[in-house]
């Protein structure tokens, strides 16, 4: 089932006009800082990179900053339109490239890094829209690219990147431990600064978001397979018109997301969701959650997160309530973000399952007017749980 909400063009429209009023500094040639890059996915395998500039950085990809801060989406708009795509095309397994290869130092550095860079032409505001990525400004061809420093590169950077045997996935684990987050990790992913050397390519930044998510959050679930089950108890907080309900079940580990549209433009219709599931064992989730998409994903991992520092295991029903604050989609990020917020208060604890399920049942028709019964129903985990009951039934 689709939720029913705003057009993505009428949205689209919205946060364009709202860029214009933003003054741009217009030159083809400037000194400017370089904090991220930028893989495409289109014309693959020959496809754009980019690397992401401005000439005065004042925190303009700074999420997790954004998210502690609770910078609201006017801000970040204003903030990502004044972001240039300096952009060029390269073969995804092709690394000789001059432009490629200082994509990849930005991508290392621990910090934005200072460029003198030289435009085809003079960038307009442009911003674009993308469910999964952050928006971006201006897109232009970059004629000339220099570093004007020595970028200041972690050790563990270094380590995981010339080690020229190592997966990618206990790479970004490795780092990841070493107090690298996932939009780091994200932009070493895809511009093909991690894995064995000989298997090394681009990966469009959309899915380098997903699979940085999910190869932590696979790392994170092995690591508390042996933990002790959680308490039943329940979680509630968001962030820019996306709240989370969390419900914590002791049990093994498996998880299902509602995602739930709240807004005026559903109001007829709040039964409407999509979701995605998994379990242990034959329940274990073996492709891509194709209803919920990157949400999926960010949201488990921070939920795995919450387990891995409680050392508890357990089942965890998670529910997004999307309102209409959240008026223009500004990447995967945000749900990931919002999921950690609401893990971050204290949870409420409950004396048994029903009387935590009841709660949030009344808590969802108070605050959203929604009726949670019909998605209780539906859920896959709940099924589970109350079919494992019945078999305890028997001697």
């Amino acid at each position: 089932m689709h939720i029913s909400r705003p057009s993505f063009k009428e949205r689209e429209l919205n946060v364009r006009l709202l860029a214009k009023q933003i003054p741009l500094v217009q030159k083809q040639d400037y000194f400017g800082k370089a904090p991220n890059v930028f893989v495409g996915r289109f014309g693959y395998p020959r496809i754009n990179v980019g690397i992401l500039n401005t000439e005065q950085y004042v925190g303009n990809d700074e999420p997790l900053q954004w998210a502690k801060n609770n910078v609201q989406i006017e801000q970040i708009i204003a903030l990502r339109s004044a972001m240039i795509n300096s952009q060029f095309k390269a073969n995804i397994k092709n690394f000789s490239d001059k432009f490629l290869e200082i994509s990849q130092e930005v991508a290392m550095a621990s910090k934005p890094v200072d460029m003198e860079i030289n435009l085809a032409k003079k960038p307009n505001v442009d911003l674009k829209l993308d469910r999964f990525l952050l928006p971006i400004g201006s897109r232009v061809t970059l004629k000339k690219a220099v570093i004007t420093e020595n970028p200041k590169i972690p050790g563990a950077v270094e380590k995981a990147v010339s080690d020229s045997e190592w997966k990618a996935t206990d790479a970004a684990w490795y780092l990841y431990q070493h107090g690298l987050h996932e939009h780091q990790l994200t932009k070493l992913l895809s511009i093909g600064n991690l894995g064995v050397k000989m298997e090394r390519k681009l990966v469009p930044t959309r899915w380098s978001i997903t699979a940085t998510d999910d190869m932590l959050g696979k790392k994170l679930l092995q690591e508390i397979q042996e933990y002790q089950e959680v308490e039943c108890s329940a979680y509630f907080d968001g962030y820019l018109g996306n709240y989370f309900l969390l419900l914590f079940l002791p049990g093994p580990w498996s998880y299902e997301l509602f995602e739930m549209y709240v807004g005026s433009y559903n109001k007829q219709d709040l039964s409407r969701y999509t979701t995605d599931y998994e379990g242990s064992g034959v329940f274990r989730r073996k492709n891509y959650a194709d209803n919920t998409a990157g949400g999926y994903y960010a949201v488990r991992l921070a939920i795995l997160e919450k387990l891995a520092a409680m050392k508890r295991k357990g089942s965890i029903l998670a529910l997004r309530f999307i309102t209409d604050e959240y008026w223009a989609p500004l990447g995967v990020w945000v749900v990931r973000e919002a999921s950690r917020k609401a893990l971050q208060k204290k949870a409420l604890e409950f004396g048994d399952e029903a009387l935590l399920l009841d709660y949030a049942k009344q808590f969802a028709l108070k605050k959203y007017g929604l009726q949670l019964e019909n998605i209780f129903k539906k859920s896959k985990l709940l099924d589970q749980r109350n079919k494992q009951k019945r078999l305890t039934a028997f001697p």
